[in-house]
């Protein structure tokens, strides 16, 4: 087969998966969340500890951790599995929300930290006086949620509309996102910022009045990310089967023919690209508290770079194949960085490459391969 036809057969075959039938979607659904909101919460705060069946705090926490990773390597198969656009800054959002959300929890702390200030612990050895403008009103849970989405909302507008409108693309826009997380790293790495520069925000005590170390709290911000997760599948699902959804995929086919056509790819890419954002700020939100820490290595390059790779390990152009990616490497990080910690990035990178050679669709393209 010519090799000219191989793009299309991969899109083809994306597509053909993606059309999951109706009815097995709803009942893939059902049976997700009977175990994420019945199963779950019982085995962990009904059965007992010494029971085969309990699930234990860590795995909860490992679990939840690993739904926040999925709903990013989503938000990055919309925009580069549907799109054509390859972020390596996806990074910078899903900080950038987890920060929204840390203030909170850094104001709900109050007294109780190691000063016993009503300022935060490294505000208190850096001498300052006061908060900050640009914390004010954080001690408003509703306040911080509207910034999880807006603060990622508006920068990746900005961003994309100037990006776009210059038609900067391929490689060049990958080089150029890259470099805006980096940037954003260096400025909160530094002291004086107000983001607790390299230690970031930790030993958080409550969320909404609940201790977050209860393990109600922790069941509930499990299931709240599961059902995040459900939501953001079901959106994603919604948008690629409709008009938009084939706008999208023919601007990642074919960009030039789609303005030829009377479309403006410029809206369309900027509406995806900042909904992309927004999603990854809300997965940031819901992992701060699960795990407990935010601070500027979430940013870093390399891990937007994994980011890309969940996605090209679970298959592109799928939406389930990259949340199957971010489960499968998150947890073989998990393993591997307990038991053989040294050789993590190794298998990592050979991970990438096994994958690009020997299974261009990724792991999804495995059931594509069984259907046809």
């Amino acid at each position: 087969m010519p090799a000219a036809f191989v793009p299309l057969n991969l899109a083809v075959g994306a597509a053909r998966l993606s059309r999951f039938p109706a009815h097995l979607l709803w009942i893939a659904i059902g049976v997700a969340a009977m175990v994420l909101f019945v199963v779950f919460p019982i085995c962990n705060l009904v059965v007992p500890a010494t029971s085969a069946l309990h699930i234990s705090d860590y795995t909860v926490t490992l679990l939840g951790k690993i739904m926040c990773y999925a709903i990013v390597a989503l938000a990055m198969d919309l925009i580069w599995g549907y799109t054509g656009i390859l972020s390596l800054g996806h990074g910078l959002f899903f900080a950038l929300g987890g920060y929204a959300m840390g203030m909170y929890l850094m104001r709900s702390i109050g007294r109780e930290g190691v000063y016993q200030s009503d300022l935060p612990d490294f505000m208190v050895f850096l001498d300052w006086k006061a908060y900050p403008w640009y914390w004010s009103f954080t001690q408003h849970f509703w306040y911080c949620a509207l910034l999880v989405v807006l603060i990622p909302g508006l920068l990746a507008f900005v961003f994309g509309y100037f990006a776009f409108r210059s038609r900067i693309k391929g490689v060049y826009f990958s080089i150029i996102t890259q470099a805006l997380t980096y940037a954003a790293m260096l400025f909160f790495f530094r002291n004086d910022t107000g983001f607790g520069g390299n230690n970031g925000f930790t030993d958080f005590k409550r969320i909404l009045g609940f201790s977050i170390t209860a393990p109600t709290t922790r069941m509930a911000l499990f299931a709240i990310t599961g059902a995040a997760l459900l939501g953001f599948l079901l959106l994603g699902r919604a948008i690629v089967h409709s008009k938009l959804g084939r706008v999208l995929t023919a601007i990642r086919d074919a960009e030039t023919r789609v303005m030829f056509s009377g479309y403006n790819p410029l809206y369309f890419k900027l509406f995806v690209w900042t909904l992309s954002a927004v999603i990854c700020g809300i997965a940031g939100a819901l992992y701060v508290p699960q795990v407990g820490i935010i601070n500027p290595s979430e940013m870093s390059p390399a891990n937007s770079i994994e980011i890309a790779i969940w996605t090209a390990v679970g298959g592109r152009g799928t939406l389930i194949g990259p949340v199957l990616g971010a489960a499968i490497v998150n947890l073989g990080k998990s393993w591997f960085t307990q038991a053989l910690p040294e050789y993590w990035l190794y298998v990592l990178g050979l991970l990438f490459i096994l994958v690009t050679l020997f299974l261009p669709r990724g792991v999804a393209g495995l059931w594509l391969k069984r259907r046809t």
